[in-house]
């Protein structure tokens, strides 16, 4: 007599083998997995694999949750959309959940929020480069997001004082201190200097 296996055992046993292309279940179960063993990791699906994502340094956590506070005192008092930060994931047409460390989805895309992933192309996705972050798959997973339907993509690399935003129509534009960011496409009127998103040294 055999017994079934638990999803426990399932997704241990699927996830031992490359060529299995793992599902947003199996994503959940692993979520609820380190959920009971009290364990806080970030987790993205990713052409059919689970990938662990650790925190982030204290300086990229900074810089996003300035980028999200700018946007969102634009944002919210217009009604313009939602503003999400690194720990909202989104389902993609690839079947792809990611989650950008800022996300904006315009009001009309997104008339109300539910208690699961969204499932669509954030129109804004910001990415910030932490310590242990390579710049090539940071882009590669913007560049993946424009391909995918996102009207605008920001990467902010902290160690070189850069924030660079890619667009569909348009080769990427680099913007540095003394410069200020804008997104006309999406949020006409609001604009932000480079260098307000740098954490302030205190006396």
């Amino acid at each position: 007599m055999t017994s079934s296996l638990t999803d426990r055992e399932d997704l241990q046993i699927r996830s031992a083998y490359p060529s299995t292309r793992l599902t947003v279940t199996d994503l959940e179960q692993l979520q609820g997995i380190l959920s009971e063993a009290h364990l806080d990791y970030q987790l993205e699906l990713v052409d059919g694999k689970i990938i662990v994502r650790g925190p982030s340094d204290i300086v990229s956590s900074e810089i996003g949750a300035e980028f999200g506070r700018l946007l969102l005192n634009w944002v919210k008092p217009r009604k313009l959309g939602r503003v999400f930060e690194s720990s909202g994931g989104f389902i993609l047409p690839n079947s792809n959940v990611t989650a950008p460390d800022v996300s904006f989805v315009t009001a009309d895309r997104l008339k109300q929020s539910k208690r699961y992933f969204a499932e669509l192309v954030p129109d804004l996705v910001v990415e910030i480069k932490s310590q242990c972050d390579r710049l090539k798959p940071l882009r590669q997973k913007i560049l993946s997001f424009i391909e995918l339907g996102a009207k605008v993509g920001i990467l902010i690399d902290p160690d070189k004082r850069t924030v660079t935003i890619y667009t569909p129509t348009a080769e990427p534009v680099v913007l540095r201190d003394g410069d200020m960011i804008s997104i006309p496409e999406l949020l006409p009127g609001w604009e932000v200097a480079v260098t307000e998103l740098w954490p302030i040294e205190f006396e």
